[in-house]
């Protein structure tokens, strides 16, 4: 199977990509707070008392990963049906482009400067896509 019979298994690659370059990013910050604020890791502490001692901001991207792996579960579900079944038309696979550049842009606010209003504008946006793009594959099905 070529990309060309199979083009929705593109932007479930990139926002695979995406989700990992998030990893990175939570990382790339979660770590050197680490050490600047000398957290330590007691034996029987919760994921929460270790987040308590670091600033909010450190956390946002790492909340935005944990968002990563909910909602677009769905999508990946819904790309990989409408994938089996056939469907490669533009409509289907700009949806599901768009899907990824909402939920990219998403991940940014939410991670860079966290403003929630336009995080919802966003979430809600992704969430009109995917359920357009999982209308058409129950069109398609049923």
């Amino acid at each position: 199977m070529s990309f060309s019979d199979a083009p929705l298994l593109r932007p479930m690659a990139g926002l695979c990509l995406w989700t990992f370059a998030m990893e990175v990013w939570l990382y790339s910050k979660r770590i050197p707070a680490i050490i600047k604020y000398d957290v330590k890791f007691p034996p029987n502490s919760l994921p929460s008392d270790i987040k308590s001692k670091l600033p909010r901001h450190i956390e946002w991207p790492a909340e935005n990963f944990t968002n990563l792996h909910e909602q677009p579960t769905v999508f990946y579900a819904v790309c990989l049906a409408l994938t089996q079944i056939g469907v490669k038309d533009s409509f289907a696979v700009n949806l599901a482009w768009a899907y990824v550049g909402i939920r990219v842009g998403h991940s940014i606010v939410q991670a860079k400067f966290n403003n929630v209003l336009l995080r919802l504008q966003l979430f809600l946006l992704s969430g009109v896509t995917l359920a357009t793009l999982t209308t058409k594959l129950a069109l398609n099905v049923f």
